[in-house]
């Protein structure tokens, strides 16, 4: 069975004493109480093993199954399952982009990172996080990251309810980890993107990459180091990446937009919101014009193969694309209107492929 950062996140918390947390991880209990989740965006475990001869931490702790990251592999969708426990289609957000619906003609997109002021977070993600839930609950949570991230539309949606402590150099992050364990039953939740955006800057495997992995081995050895005995240190990310080959300028010496009204998602995942009747037509000659480099599902198809989940509530629907287009390989999809800043991208992720979907579980006790 794969394990999703929504299993991981519930068991951790189902050992902190939370109520209606389920450990299906099946993780011991920590006499020290004290756990530290550490996400280290875009660290595959194709990444690990890039780096496994020259940053030999990530080989000295201990290496757990791996898990598998939501679809679409993605950071909005990824993180909003750790932060609240639950499958996508539950949790509603559903993609890097995804449509409002009712929000006017024609309809608009929420760019789930950054965000849009008249999207009620609140409303928009309407579950309970854990991190609300174990506060509640008399647990001390954390949320450890850059100063940047902290009044976002998607961190109030994913990711509220802990004390959010805005820091952006590793020292700084390992003094508030200590602190935020200086007590029994406590929680802490901290964030790195660097290998993230080295990856989409200028490639998996590219010397930028290799920076942000040494970055974050350096804040995985401070944290042993300086974590307060009885912690527990998990480390984990929320996707893979690839580094992109073809592409296709949707729209530009092609009529693939014909019968599109709005175009979301991200280069490997695309959410096609269609003219009404045009499923099938659309379908065809999507089928047609990319043949194995696109796999292709209706709304419904999706639904029925279990990829946002076993249930998708009916408030989501509309967020979903009437046809669902997933790139293979290390092919990209990409918008006319943003073909130079995506195709200036070198990594890439929102797929299925194993590079994206493969995500480590490391530990170390304290």
């Amino acid at each position: 069975m794969a394990y999703l950062l929504s299993d991981l996140s519930q068991s951790i918390f189902a050992t902190l004493g939370v109520s209606n947390c389920i450990n299906s991880l099946g993780l011991s209990n920590n006499e020290g109480q004290r756990e530290c989740l550490l996400l280290v965006d875009g660290m595959g475990v194709n990444a690990l093993e890039l780096v496994s001869k020259e940053l030999p931490i990530f080989s000295q702790v201990k290496n757990h199954s791996q898990l598998q990251a939501t679809f679409p592999s993605t950071t909005s969708a990824s993180l909003t399952s750790l932060g609240t426990g639950c499958a996508v289609g539950v949790h509603g957000m559903v993609g890097y982009t995804m449509r409002v619906p009712n929000s006017g003609t024609p309809e608009r997109l929420l760019n789930a990172l950054k965000w849009d002021e008249r999207v009620d977070p609140y409303i928009w993600q309407s579950e309970a996080t854990l991190f609300e839930r174990a506060k509640k609950q008399g647990v001390k949570v954390s949320h450890i990251a850059a100063k940047r991230y902290q009044e976002t539309g998607f961190t109030r949606a994913a990711l509220r309810g802990a004390d959010y402590y805005g820091v952006n150099q590793v020292d700084e992050m390992v003094d508030q980890a200590k602190s935020a364990l200086s007590k029994t039953r406590s929680f802490a939740y901290l964030y790195l993107n660097d290998v993230d955006d080295a990856s989409h800057r200028e490639g998996l495997g590219s010397e930028k990459f290799h920076y942000a992995m040494a970055k974050s081995a350096d804040l995985i050895l401070k944290l042993i180091e300086n974590l307060p005995k009885g912690s527990r240190l998990w480390i984990t990310s929320d996707h893979g990446m690839i580094n992109r080959d073809d592409y296709v300028v949707l729209g530009k010496e092609n009529d693939l937009l014909k019968n599109v009204d709005l175009l979301g998602g991200e280069p490997r995942v695309r959410y096609l919101y269609l003219k009404p009747g045009s499923v099938d037509e659309t379908k065809s000659q999507w089928q047609e014009f990319f043949k194995e480099k696109v796999t292709l599902y209706t709304r419904q198809e999706a639904i029925a193969l279990n990829l946002f989940g076993p249930e998708v509530l009916d408030k989501n629907l509309d967020r979903i694309g009437d046809l669902i287009a997933i790139a293979n390989g290390e092919f990209i999809m990409v918008e006319a209107e943003r073909q130079e800043l995506q195709l200036s991208m070198v990594g890439h992720h929102g797929g299925t492929t194993q590079a994206e979907t493969a995500i480590p579980l490391l530990s170390a006790d304290i």
